[in-house]
This record gives C-alpha cells, sequence and structure tokens, in this order.
C-alpha cells in the first residue's frame, strides 16, 4: 500500500495505486461523525480521508461559520410550519429533537470511552427562546406552545406574553423595548450550544489513534470513476497541482465535503445527481465580545424569518462559548456568491450546472421571487440598517460593541420536479448509488447537529449486511442505548435518555 504524507506534495507525476475499505472526502462534522462510528464498529477496515485544505473542519464545521445552535427544534420557529387549515404542523420538529438525542447520546458514548474529552469544551447548557411580537405572530407561537404540549421530548417548555417574565429569562432582548408592545416568548431550558468544530478536530485526533485510518490534508480529489467491479478509482492531486496525483480504489465512498459535494457526484457520473443543483446562500453576523454585554445574558433567541427568506437567515441572538469565552453573534445577514465554499472558486456556480438541471434551476429561479428580492436587500443593506434589525432583539445595542464578520456559506438543494419544473429544498439529503456503494450528503440546516443521526442512517443504507450482524447491533445500542426505540411517547425512555446524556457531557441547566 502507498501511504502519501499528509503535509508534502506527491514526489512523482505517475499515478499510483492503494486499495483501501472506504474513502471519506472532506474533513467536517459529518465525515469525522462515519469515520468514528466505523472505527468502532470494523477497526479493521482502512479508511483514507482527504481534505483540500491545509486544516480540517474550516469550512461549515468551523465554530465561526455557524450559530452552534445544537438544533433541537426548540426555538427554531420554521420547523413547525402553519398548515393551511389552521393547524400547526410539529412532525418535523419530533424529528429533528430525536435526531438531535441521538447526537447526544453519540457524544456521550464517546466522552466515556475517551474519544472525546472536556465535553464543556464542545457542548454548554444555554437555553433556547423563541420571541415574537405582533398579533398574528404571538397567536402562531400561542398554537405552537399548545401542539408541541402532546410530544414528551418538548415536555418543559414554557410559555409568556409578560415583559417582566421575558425580561428574566433574557434581559438584553426586554430592556429599552416599548412596555406597550405586545410580545410572547417560549423557552427551553435544556437548550444547548455546540462547537461542532471542536468536536470534528478531537474526532480526528482519536481516529488517528488507529493505524489503519489515514488523514491526507491539502489533497484535492479532482475525479471520482466507477470500476467494472463496482469499486470506485478516486484521483487525487496535491492542492491544485495536477502534475502530481495518485489514485486509490475504494469498496465505498462517501462524499461529505459540503458545497464541494455536488460537483464530485457530477464527476461521478452517477444517474442518482441528474436533475440536481445547487443555490449557494452565505452568511455575515455581527459578533460582540464586550464583556459587560456578554455576561448578562446566556441565551440563544431565534425570531420569525422575513417573508420570502430562506430558513437559514432567521434571525437569532445567540450566546457563544468558544474556546471558553463567552460572545454573542446576531445574524445572520444573507450574502451571495457562486462560489460553494468560502475557500471555493467564483466559478463552482457555473460548473455545477449541467443540461439535466438547468431547467430545474431557472424555474426555481422564476418561481422565488420573494428569495430574489429579500438577497438583493441583503446585498445592500447599509451599516444602519443592520444595527436597526439588531435592536429588534437588543433595543440598547450600539454599533461600536459589535464586530462584522464572514460565517459560512449553505449550497440549498434544487431538485427536479414533475409539477413545477424544479422546487428548492431547506434542509439535507443523502444521495447513494443503487447499489450503495457511493454517498453523499447535500443541503444545509440542520445539519451538524444531526450528524450522528444521519450517519447512523447512512450506516444501515451502505454496509446493510454488517449493520443487521448480531455484532454491529450489540455496538450500535451500546452507543446509541435508543437505538431502534423512538423517544417520542416514551416519558420513561425520554427521562432515561436527559439524565444519561446530561450527566456525562456535564451539562447543568443555566437558570436566567
Amino acid at each position: 500500500m502507498i501511504l502519501i504524507d499528509s503535509t508534502k506534495p506527491l514526489l512523482t507525476n505517475t499515478i499510483d495505486h492503494a486499495r483501501v475499505d472506504i474513502v471519506l472526502i472532506g474533513g467536517g462534522v459529518m465525515s469525522a461523525t462515519l469515520g468514528t462510528y466505523l472505527q468502532v464498529l470494523a477497526p479493521s477496515w482502512t479508511v483514507y480521508m482527504y481534505e483540500c485544505l491545509e486544516n480540517t473542519a474550516e469550512e461549515s464545521s468551523n465554530c465561526w461559520n455557524n450559530a452552534g445552535t445544537g438544533h433541537a427544534a426548540f426555538c427554531e420557529l420554521n420547523y413547525t410550519p402553519l398548515q393551511l387549515d389552521g393547524s400547526i404542523n410539529i412532525s418535523k420538529a419530533i424529528s429533528i429533537n430525536e435526531s438531535f438525542e441521538v447526537s447526544r447520546q453519540f457524544w456521550a458514548y464517546l466522552v466515556k470511552n475517551q474519544l472525546l474529552n472536556n465535553p464543556p469544551s464542545f457542548i454548554n447548557n444555554v437555553p433556547h427562546i423563541s420571541l415574537v411580537w405582533g398579533h398574528e405572530n404571538i397567536h402562531f407561537l400561542h398554537k405552537r406552545f399548545d401542539a408541541l404540549q402532546s410530544s414528551t421530548l418538548f415536555r418543559g417548555m414554557e410559555y409568556s406574553e409578560d415583559h417582566q417574565q421575558i425580561r428574566q429569562w433574557a434581559p438584553l432582548v426586554m430592556d429599552g423595548r416599548d412596555k406597550c408592545q405586545k410580545v410572547a416568548a417560549t423557552r427551553m431550558v435544556m437548550g444547548t450550544d455546540v462547537n461542532f468544530g471542536e468536536i470534528t478536530k478531537q474526532l480526528l485526533t482519536s481516529l488517528q489513534r488507529n493505524p489503519n485510518f489515514h488523514l491526507y490534508l491539502k489533497q484535492n480529489v479532482i475525479d471520482i470513476k466507477r470500476n467494472r467491479d463496482n469499486t470506485w478509482t478516486i484521483y487525487v492531486a496535491h492542492g491544485n497541482d495536477r502534475s502530481y496525483q495518485t489514485t486509490v480504489d475504494a469498496n465505498y465512498v462517501f462524499i461529505g465535503c459540503g458545497g464541494a459535494s455536488l460537483n464530485l457526484l457530477q464527476k461521478s457520473g452517477i444517474a442518482e445527481v441528474n436533475g440536481y443543483a445547487g443555490f449557494p446562500v452565505g452568511g455575515k453576523f455581527l459578533v460582540s465580545t464586550n464583556p459587560t454585554i456578554v455576561r448578562s445574558y446566556k441565551a440563544k433567541v431565534y425570531g420569525k424569518a422575513s417573508v420570502g427568506a430562506p430558513p437559514i437567515s432567521v434571525p437569532h441572538l445567540d450566546t457563544r462559548i468558544i474556546n471558553g469565552n463567552l460572545m454573542l453573534f446576531f445574524g445572520p445577514f444573507a450574502t451571495f456568491s457562486s462560489k460553494f465554499m468560502n475557500h471555493g472558486s467564483w466559478l463552482d456556480l457555473f460548473h455545477s450546472l449541467t443540461r439535466k438541471n438547468m431547467l430545474p434551476m431557472l424555474h426555481v429561479g422564476i418561481n422565488n421571487f420573494q428569495l430574489v428580492k429579500y438577497l438583493i436587500e441583503q446585498l445592500i443593506m447599509s451599516e444602519k440598517n443592520r444595527l436597526s434589525a439588531l435592536r429588534e432583539y437588543y433595543p440598547q445595542a450600539q454599533l461600536k460593541d459589535w464586530t462584522l464578520i464572514q460565517a459560512g456559506k449553505r449550497v440549498q438543494i434544487i431538485q427536479k420536479d414533475t409539477k413545477n419544473g424544479g422546487i428548492l429544498q431547506f434542509g439535507t439529503k443523502v444521495i447513494s448509488t443503487q447499489d450503495r456503494t457511493l454517498s453523499a450528503l447535500l443541503g444545509a440546516s440542520p445539519g451538524a447537529s444531526t450528524a450522528a443521526y444521519i450517519m447512523l442512517d447512512l450506516l444501515s443504507l451502505m454496509f446493510k449486511k454488517q449493520a443487521n450482524s448480531q455484532d454491529w447491533q450489540r455496538k450500535l445500542k451500546e452507543i446509541i442505548p435508543s437505538y431502534g426505540q423512538a423517544l417520542n411517547g416514551n416519558i420513561r425512555l425520554t427521562n432515561y435518555i436527559h439524565r444519561y446524556t446530561s450527566e456525562v457531557l456535564k451539562l447543568t441547566y443555566i437558570q436566567t
């Protein structure tokens, strides 16, 4: 087997061959999670991971490129849409909450087995709050609260329209607010702030202790081809220098490199990707590290998205804990470019266009005028307008206390649709070949929060025979105590899982 030094260019321009069990493309939380599952379930498998950048977790998994919310659907109002009949659909909220609980169990297992260390470095209790104003929005929030009471997963949620009560929960959002303004809020004290970059780096540190795992940095996957025996050949160049390249043959391939996934799927030539396109949306956040501000507020407050705004642009004022430091994020303010990643190419969008996805892309553009209008308004937003947006959630905010930073990019899925020609999807989607030897993850939120659940699902998809074996089943139940069972509707199991993960992850509810 030929091993590639992860820090130096290849010394030859010949194409060499290695044979491995699985190749993971991308050094983010998804690939790190799948690799960790396989380390526990099949430690003898040879796993290669390729990352094109100098470090791992530098795109969507980076702690500065997302809001760090442990998405459990406690405060994200877009996960509980209002139906045409006036009812609230909570099915997606239940699904996302169940998924996040899998992530908590996965991390707890890794902490117990010293594959993750020092839980406060990557997860902390921060209450999740939904805040709205205006008669229509207050009516919606109350109906949402009532609907969620039917689920055991949302027990303990509080609702209030009282200014004083909400001030106790989140002082900054109420101080200086018009006393005549009607507001409403819900709170879940068991919400969390998560540093997915720290999780990714710790997972990869643990993976590298296994001699069968090999991480290669500054290695750019430039092509993927199927072989006659249904294995895959991965073509790898050092950085952007294609004169130095090598290949590796793999029984399985997982593409988990964010915005770059679509382009690699298209290069693989699989029919399953036909009709898919990508719509890149970036974001910026206002960040404050002023001790006087950040120490007086510990919460993640989410509001309602503007009409036509994508769900990932829901405004929120978030407590973040990064490298032990408290700070506040507000945003996101949407940006748009043709890049699919922060470190990508301005040609990414154009390279992704094909004869089979051009029509869905055009239909989405025509049918989403409000989204286009929203993005234009965001792009031309002035500093004064950003401050006005912030003051809707923090009335006494001063611009001098905040710095504008560039966050990550999310490539939303555009999918061919027989009825509308093409639809824009907000969420994540796994695309796999018919024989399940190659899979890729497309899409965005809730993303990293549900990585353990998504990769658990992928295990049974890609490795069905092994996943059904007694050995894997036993280990999976050890990793995920609720494996094969639904928490919703099972209060006894829900309470046990909450106590177990809170104890191992050292989570203590923050009372404000």
